[in-house]
């Protein structure tokens, strides 16, 4: 009976959540809701420098709004120290590892030596076969772990495929340093196996980890994980995705105004696919996702791409849904902060009124937010220099015989509103836009804007009426 899948995510909480690690989260989310398996989460937390509490709180929070949801609680690996001590001791045991007294004035000489020969195996420890009793008064060890020297290492590799190490380009693999504290590529085998891993789904950058790991497992005589190195995500030069291409982590994408739900969707593209679809459900994601469907090569972001999608989902989205998210994103976003207290003050309820033409024209929610402009606005509107030139002598006639009409108007509706100006514009001898474009620059200051009728049923009669008055002739 094959066991169920489990697969993990593992970030250090050195930084913030880079867009990177976020994908490989998502892959391995979607691998386990695909097998109905299970995702856990680990925070590798053994670079006690550089781990912050903050920078844990930041990578949680970024899962959370990428609506990847883990099972269980969050294991920090530096709280099983005691645990990874406690494995070797059985490697010890079972002479599979031995105590290294190597000064790093040795292993520096070592080094230069290797380089010199050209040798790819910088260290061979002579501790590995000499009696501890030879061991030099006052130097703690490092623990090593016993390479194989003869044979072959393999990595049967879901993505990249089937990769050889021959075991005498093998090192004896630190696995306890002097100071008692557990390597990485140690750690990483016992917090794997103890927590059932069966899928390590992870970037192609730690494939050479692969092989060093395989022999950790096998002289534990512990069962292999099935590996799965996804290929890096480039920038749109080809070069390996870095600031100068845009934004890193994941929290500026929430604060530039992307949807989960897009970001997902062009996240599991980039090196994934699924015939010729782009646009595709969460629902969709999981019941299609597979290893199998993994490119080896490298996927590049495209930035465009990614805007045109979440214009996608943004205008496939409930007003509600938008609403909500916008009001979540201002408090992180350039300029937010005083579009939040703009609509605090004349009430949300403005916003509900044009929400939907924004979300029409929108790409990102920073673009809803920009559309809310006209709506904070504070008379006497700033005009700009378009604006001011639709508004001439004969335009703010117009305004002043449009005024007249709009304060009898009996509803205060979009199509009431807009049959009111077709109507003056035929009575007149006009042309629709010689009415709308004045019209839309005396309300807005601006000739650029969502449709004039709902401008108009957003801002309300009294407001609107108040600036077409500051504006007639």
């Amino acid at each position: 009976m094959q066991k169920p899948v489990v697969t993990r995510f593992a970030p250090s909480p050195t930084g913030t959540l880079h867009i990177g690690g976020a994908r490989t989260a998502l892959f391995n989310w979607l691998y386990a809701k695909h097998t109905g398996g299970t995702f856990l989460l680990r925070i590798e937390d053994t670079d006690r420098e550089r781990s912050k509490p903050e920078h844990v709180e930041a990578i949680l929070g970024s899962l959370k709004w990428l609506e990847l949801d883990w099972d269980g609680e969050p294991l920090f690996q530096f709280a099983r120290a005691d645990r990874h001590r406690q494995v070797v001791e059985e490697l010890l045991a079972k002479g599979q590892a031995y105590r290294c007294y190597l000064t790093p004035a040795e292993l520096d000489a070592m080094r230069a030596d290797a380089e010199a020969r050209k040798d790819s195996v910088p260290v061979r420890s002579p501790w590995r076969d000499r009696d501890p009793k030879d061991a030099p008064a006052g130097v703690k060890p490092a623990i090593r772990i016993k390479a194989p020297r003869e044979g072959e290492t393999v990595v049967d590799d879901k993505v990249q495929g089937r990769v050889v190490v021959q075991n005498g380009q093998l090192d004896d693999l630190i696995i306890l340093r002097s100071d008692g504290a557990p390597t990485y590529n140690f750690a990483v085998v016992v917090d794997d196996h103890d927590m059932g891993v069966t899928h390590v789904i992870r970037g192609a950058d730690h494939l050479n980890n692969a092989s060093r790991q395989t022999v950790i497992y096998q002289a534990l005589g512990w069962e292999l994980p099935v590996f799965a190195h996804v290929p890096l995500i480039h920038g749109p030069d080809g070069a390996k995705l870095s600031k100068r291409h845009g934004a890193q982590g994941t929290e500026e994408y929430r604060a530039m105004g992307y949807l989960p739900v897009a970001l997902r969707n062009y996240l599991v593209r980039l090196g994934w696919s699924h015939g010729n679809d782009e646009i595709m459900s969460t629902q969709q994601l999981i019941e299609w996702f597979d290893l199998d469907g993994i490119g080896k090569s490298a996927a590049r972001f495209d930035f465009a791409k990614l805007a045109d999608l979440n214009g996608h989902y943004i205008r496939k989205a409930e007003p509600a849904e938008i609403r909500g998210r916008l009001k979540a994103a201002l408090p992180e976003m350039e300029g937010g902060p005083e579009i939040a207290r703009g609509l605090d003050r004349i009430g949300w309820e403005k916003l509900d009124a044009i929400l939907p033409a924004l979300m029409e024209r929108a790409k990102t929610l920073k673009d809803v937010a920009a559309g809310t402009g006209f709506l904070l606005a504070q008379r006497p509107l700033k005009l700009d220099e378009k604006a001011a030139k639709q508004l001439d002598e004969g335009a703010r006639a117009t305004l002043a015989e449009l005024a007249k009409a709009f304060a009898a108007a009996p509803v205060w509706e979009v199509a009431a509103l807009e049959a009111l100006v077709r109507a003056y514009a035929e009575q007149s001898g006009k042309k629709l836009g010689q009415v709308a474009q004045p019209l839309r620059a005396a309300l807005t200051g601006s000739t650029v804007s969502p449709p004039v009728f709902d401008i108009m049923v957003a801002l309300g009669r009294e407001e609107a009426l108040a600036r077409i008055g500051d504006q007639a002739g």
